[in-house]
């Protein structure tokens, strides 16, 4: 029997015009609806501003945050040229609103107005506007200001002259939408790491983050004088440097290439990327260009040089850079990036750019500053020689079984299904709490892994104690993923890992190591996005008829306030104070749970944190102390 179908023509089509496509399908511009996807409208924002310095004609840049009681305000201005606002005759509409309600436009395509641009795609404010609540345009030109208004990205008034001003700029007002976000708030936290590195990026662009939000009144300057020279000591201030910082810059054509390094004292590479201002966290053409001229010339340098001891290992490209900090920016005309959310470079011609210039930066710098180069030299010794044991170590580890074999940890209460997508697990701090756990869960989707303590500090641990660790081995034995050159995130038996950790400083701490395992040892499970912070609450707050569950102490106060007089609240220091329905109903119900997705930014926070607080240098972590003691608002005191 065949079965009728509904028939297909023309009258199924439909056209989504305007706003309405973006709106439909905002992942596809933005990347997410969640926190990052909110920021990025932010970004966008201020990429226009900084393509406007980068032309030569904004030298500041203020960003105001503000809110209602629906989410966050955000405000952008600049004292560039300002958005054209004359008439376009073949749209019949201003240039303002052109820009702000039509894809695939602007004045950075054919590379008159900017040589050099992130925005290429002529999406951003158009996409800006399109997710907003409201958004107002103010721009200054010719001693005059204008102004047009916008809700959801439909015009609510035309380009309107609102007075005379000196100066000229662009200002632009926004209200991320609560019906598209699943909350529309900005993470300052985030915000503030994207400033610092754009104005190390722009020397002397000074950028201003004033915050009025939650109350309170807050204000950031970022300005740097020597650019990335000055982002490499930042990004090595929790090291121990074991080299001067080595920058040069050069010119091909319409590209600039510049880049800074320094080795430290650590084991681990860490490189940021940028092409015209925007993080390539990906990497691209541009890094692969760099790692091949800094191998190159490192290898060159020690078959000219070194008579003995180098040449009795074999090094490769991962061991010259051991220890080494580095940032490359590249500004060219037309990048070809991967996405709209241009996190890496394709344009083949760049590698063989950035190769030519860094090898022969680095050799010139390497013959000229001797004592260097030996330093770099026995780091990349050092490196190749620990690489070899590990590799012997793994071996060996393969031999016995230790990862592959199919024996789950005896610790390990599993879940029935056995569908990746469809399971969990939590690893849980404590044997109390993992017997809460074990018996709240839903048995069919949920695992639960309790550790013993606080897991192995993998920064100061060598592999072979790593590959030794119990709990180590119970966490990589249950994800089955295997660990390093053995890992494959494919094989992953649960794809939402989830940090189930006391609301405590001892909690904290303890999601803090286990961060940086991942980041360190399965970095592809942060990136795939499989890990979660789950968020229990902080307190209990009852009267005889009713209880809440309050994860805040804002929502503690509220909640207080509704139930009235005779409130018994009960602040919880740690997952074992529940019982199992109450840790089911306030902590792994999905329906309920409140949890936060691990992003690399989280990971690379955790780590610099870590090394700050856990690493060998005191001097180091008392200064730090004394620097945040004043933004303590609570401390649990056992």
């Amino acid at each position: 029997m065949v079965e009728e179908h509904e028939e297909y023509n023309a009258s199924k089509i439909m056209v989504l015009e305007g706003p309405q496509g973006i709106r439909k399908r905002p992942a596809m511009y933005i990347g997410s609806t969640g926190a990052s996807g909110v920021l990025h409208l932010l970004y966008e924002v201020i990429d226009n501003a900084v393509d406007e310095a980068l032309a030569g004609y904004c030298k500041n840049i203020t960003i105001r945050l503000s809110q209602d009681a629906k989410g966050d305000i955000a405000e952008v201005s600049d004292d560039g040229r300002g958005i054209p606002i004359d008439m376009m005759p073949k749209y019949g509409k201003s240039a303002l609103e052109v820009i702000m309600t039509t894809l695939h436009k602007g004045a950075k395509f054919n590379g008159e107005m900017y040589k050099v641009s992130g925005g290429l795609h002529g999406v951003g404010l158009t996409v800006v506007n399109a997710l907003s609540e409201y958004t107002e345009v103010t721009v200054k030109k010719d001693g005059k200001a204008y102004r047009q208004t916008f809700a959801k990205g439909i015009p609510q008034t035309q380009v309107v002259q609102i007075g005379e001003v000196i100066g000229t700029g662009t200002l632009i007002r926004f209200k991320p939408d609560g019906e598209i976000f699943q909350s529309p708030v900005f993470d300052s936290i985030v915000l503030k790491d994207r400033l610092r590195y754009t104005t190390f990026l722009n020397p002397n662009l000074k950028i201003r983050l004033i915050d009025d939000r939650f109350n309170n009144h807050e204000e950031e300057t970022f300005v740097s004088a020597n650019g990335i020279h000055d982002f490499v000591v930042y990004l090595n201030k929790s090291t121990q440097p074991l080299t001067a910082v080595m920058s040069a810059k050069g010119k091909e054509e319409s590209t600039s290439i510049e880049f800074a390094l320094q080795y430290n004292n650590t084991y681990d590479e860490k490189l940021l990327s940028f092409v015209n201002n925007i993080k390539t966290s990906e990497g691209g053409t541009h890094v692969v260009g760099f790692h091949s001229g800094l191998t190159r010339a490192i290898l060159n340098y020690i078959a000219k040089n070194i008579k003995n001891g180098a040449k009795q290992v074999k090094i490769t490209g991962d061991d010259t850079r051991e220890g080494l900090t580095a940032v490359i920016s590249v500004l060219m005309q037309n990048p070809e990036f991967e996405g709209q959310t241009k996190e890496k470079l394709g344009n083949v011609r760049i590698k063989n750019i950035v190769e030519s210039m860094v090898y022969t930066q680095i050799s010139r710098h390497l013959e000229e500053h001797p004592a260097e180069g030996r330093l770099i030299v026995e780091k990349a010794v050092n490196a190749a020689t620990a690489r070899e044991a590990s590799r012997k170590a793994k071996e060996l580890a393969r031999k016995k079984n230790i990862f592959d074999g199919a024996i789950l940890p005896g610790k390990l209460a599993d879940c029935t299904l056995d569908d990746p997508d469809k399971t969990e697990i939590f690893i849980v701090e404590g044997v109390s709490a993992g017997g809460s756990s074990k018996q709240g869960r839903d048995k069919s989707t949920q695992a639960v892994l309790p550790l013993r303590g606080k897991i192995l500090n993998v920064e100061k641990a060598g592999i072979e104690k790593i590959f030794a660790n119990a709990e180590i081995h119970a966490l990589v034995t249950a994800f089955g993923t295997g660990i390093q050159e053995s890992f494959n995130a494919d094989n992953i038996r649960y794809k939402k890992v989830i940090i189930m950790s006391d609301a405590d400083v001892d909690g904290s701490h303890i999601r803090t190591l286990l961060l940086t395992f991942f980041y360190r040892y399965m970095r592809k499970i942060i990136d795939l996005g499989y890990v979660y912070a789950a968020q229990p609450p902080l307190y209990k707050v009852s009267n005889a008829k009713t209880t809440y569950y309050c994860y805040t102490e804002d929502e503690l106060v509220a909640r207080t306030k509704e139930l009235g007089d005779k409130v018994a609240i009960q602040r919880y220091k740690g997952l074992g104070e529940m019982n199992s329905e109450q840790l089911w109903e306030t902590t792994m119900n999905p329906e309920k749970r409140v949890l936060k997705k691990i992003t690399i930014t989280d990971a690379e926070n955790a780590e610099r944190l870590f090394t700050v607080l856990m690493g060998l240098d005191v001097d180091l972590r008392r200064k730090f102390l004394v620097e945040h003691s004043g933004e303590v608002k609570s401390l649990d005191i056992w």
